[in-house]
């Protein structure tokens, strides 16, 4: 069997039997995916490109005590997560870094690509406000798609904690958003897929 055609687990077997090619298999079928869940939770292309080395530096060291009681995607979620929070938590003291503006050009629609922009601007901005603890499991229940049960098991937090911390994110983005959510019947606000929704049941999912 090729490592292409090796199941997730079967990589990280091999890999631990020591496998040279194995561990590079995991990472090229995974990087994308771990490479937005450190840049939608870090906001900075730098900062998230530092903590996904890390994640996969620790993954590899880590691989050979992995005891397949999660799937491996899950596992890996869990080490790029906690990167991202001990990263986030050291530039505690910094100051927030200003958002890049788009990149030259002229859109086909200027005003419509415009206001895109700039409401994405302000939603990601509002996304940087909230505190640690409450980002993290909004990027992961409303952007990644993860229910609650698979939030908790990633952040190692209990289930209530998870719908506690999502309820208080949602209600400070709807907040801070609200005049966006009022511009008109058919406005749509993005929060890079996060549709914040004011009076969101704490049971849904």
């Amino acid at each position: 069997m090729t490592a292409a055609a090796s199941s997730d687990a079967d990589l990280i077997a091999a890999h631990a039997a020591g496998d040279p090619h194995a561990f590079s298999e995991l990472v090229r079928r995974h990087r994308d995916r771990m490479w937005a869940v450190a840049l939608r939770t870090l906001r900075d292309p730098d900062e998230a490109a530092d903590a996904l080395q890390e994640a996969f530096i620790s993954a590899f060291r880590a691989a050979a005590g992995f005891r397949a009681e999660s799937q491996v995607t899950t596992w890996l979620h869990r080490i790029v997560v906690n990167a991202c929070l001990d990263r986030m938590r050291r530039r505690q003291t910094r100051p927030t870094v200003p958002l890049p503006e788009a990149g030259p050009g002229e859109p086909v629609s200027p005003r419509d690509a415009m206001a895109e922009r700039e409401t994405r601007l302000v939603v990601q901005a509002a996304l940087n406000e909230l505190p640690e603890e409450q980002r993290a499991p909004i990027v992961l229940v409303d952007v990644e798609g993860y229910s609650v049960a698979e939030t908790a098991q990633l952040l190692g937090i209990a289930e209530g904690t998870v719908k506690s911390r999502c309820a208080r994110g949602r209600a400070k983005l709807a907040k801070v958003l609200g005049h966006l959510r009022n511009q008109g019947a058919d406005a749509n606000v993005p929060v890079n897929d996060v549709q914040v929704q004011q009076g969101r049941q704490l049971e849904e999912r």
